[in-house]
């Protein structure tokens, strides 16, 4: 079976969490957890770094930073995980779900402005697949309107918009580091804070509502419980193995841009003769090859196909069944239209295999693909 991920390890992840565990220190916050800190504040920019056990908690992070009341509203697409949602529902705010673009299949940035209310506190855009939404756009709507931006860069580190990588941009953003993203922790997350206004509290919050960093850095005699916070912290362990893929970021960045630049060229002949559409290429975004989707005709042709490559030895999935269209979306949300390309989207895409090592069985891949649809067609 050629599966659809599989976790990559650099070599040095056990070695890092040998010399953790001879520290004596496995709790968070330890040297490992700062090297990670370090790492992202320079390579992406923001003001503060903080490392979660995973990127829900930097969401539901973010959301408490919002200070969000009862029936507040926060716009982001329909075409996400859940956690972009459940984040802010856990706060009492109300969900916006506005339609995605047909080109990148983030949100549509000339949507949210007719989406906002006197109750709307915060836009969320996904960057799907890692590829940049409209940012220059979305920060001069929330500009005008004194909107909070939290970019959900899930799927997005080691891209760039306009040159600005991904997570740099909003007030705060959320990141992901589960062993199916392209730099992994097995789980793990990171709130960026860019906005330092946020920072303080940003700390408070991570370590259950105490003061306790002010305290280890001298600021304070005694540390004390003085917000609103929960356990966001993750293990020491967990941060070790992160050092390891932050060391090789690059390089993992250039190989899976390698395989999906493959896929690219080799599945064009099928875009020509309508048999499937590739991902766009967006012009000044800088995408990381996160995944690799292609679109198929409508749902009875994705069934047959994700079927019939299983039967082929090879793992294709589909994505994300719309929020607004789950139980608890039409309970907690609201939708802004009908939102008809998200609705069709969701039934069409395919996402394929794509993970390092998988080059010597790419053309597999290809070549199941290509008699399937052609044979389909």
């Amino acid at each position: 079976m050629i599966p659809f991920n599989k976790p990559y390890m650099t070599g040095k992840e056990l070695w890092y969490i040998a010399q953790a565990h001879a520290s004596g220190h496995l709790a968070g916050d330890g040297a490992f957890t700062k090297k990670c800190h370090t790492w992202l504040e320079q390579h992406i920019g923001s003001a503060k770094a903080l490392l979660t056990h995973s990127c829900t908690a930097a969401l539901e992070m973010a959301a408490l930073l919002a200070d969000l009341q009862p029936g507040d509203e926060v716009i982001m697409p329909s075409f996400t995980f859940v956690s972009t949602a459940n984040a802010f529902v856990l706060r009492g705010a109300v969900p916006v779900f506005v339609d995605v673009r047909r080109d990148t299949l983030n949100i549509d940035e000339n949507l949210i402005a007719a989406a906002i209310t006197p109750r709307t506190r915060v836009i969320v855009p996904v960057h799907y697949a890692g590829v940049p939404c409209e940012m220059d756009t979305i920060m001069e709507i929330a500009r005008r309107h004194r909107l909070l931006v939290i970019e959900d860069a899930a799927q997005g580190i080691m891209s760039t918009y306009k040159g600005r990588p991904l997570g740099s941009i909003g007030h705060m953003a959320a990141l992901s580091f589960h062993e199916t993203k392209n730099i992994i922790s097995g789980e793990g997350g990171a709130l960026l804070v860019n906005d330092r206004t946020f920072v303080e509290r940003a700390e408070i919050i991570r370590e259950k509502g105490t003061n306790r960093s002010q305290f280890f850095r001298g600021q304070v005699d005694k540390y004390t419980w003085v917000d609103t916070g929960s356990s966001f912290l993750p293990g020491e362990l967990v941060a070790a193995f992160l050092w390891a893929q932050m060391e090789e970021a690059e390089k993992i960045t250039k190989q899976r841009l390698e395989l999906w630049d493959a896929y690219d060229n080799q599945l064009a002949p099928l875009e020509e003769k309508l048999l499937l559409m590739r991902p766009k290429r967006i012009p000044e975004c800088v995408h990381n090859a996160h995944m690799y989707y292609i679109l198929l005709r409508n749902l009875e042709s994705r069934t047959k196909a994700i079927s019939a490559w299983a039967k082929d030895g090879i793992s294709a999935v589909f994505h994300y069944v719309p929020l607004h269209n789950s139980p608890m979306g039409t309970r907690y949300g609201r939708c802004h239209g009908t939102l008809p390309i998200t609705s069709e989207i969701s039934e069409r895409l395919v996402r394929i295999p794509l993970w390092l090592g998988l080059a010597p069985q790419l053309e597999i891949v290809v070549d199941a693909i290509t008699r399937h649809l052609n044979s389909d067609s």
